[in-house]
């Protein structure tokens, strides 16, 4: 997983999720980043957001992206902008 921040700059952060587990109404995400720098971020998801988040996937053509590449092992190139 790659992600920004406009706090970092143009730095990416390379990571991955290592759990998702429910704690009182949130769905808490963890999620370790290994480059350039070891973090441990947690993303706590309220029932809206969860919502959002499924209205958005579900949107055009996210569909079909997520199901062509659901078994699909490449490692995709880095986005130049985003």
């Amino acid at each position: 997983m790659r992600i920004k921040s406009t706090g970092l700059g143009k730095t990416e952060l390379i990571g991955h999720i290592e759990n998702i587990k429910r704690v009182d109404d949130y769905l808490v995400i963890s999620m370790r980043t290994a480059e350039p720098v070891r973090w441990h971020v947690r993303i706590a998801l309220t029932p809206k957001d969860i919502r959002q988040m499924i209205r958005a996937g579900l949107s055009g053509s996210n569909v079909v992206y997520v199901l062509s590449k659901l078994f699909d092992k490449r490692e995709a190139a880095p986005l130049k902008e985003y």
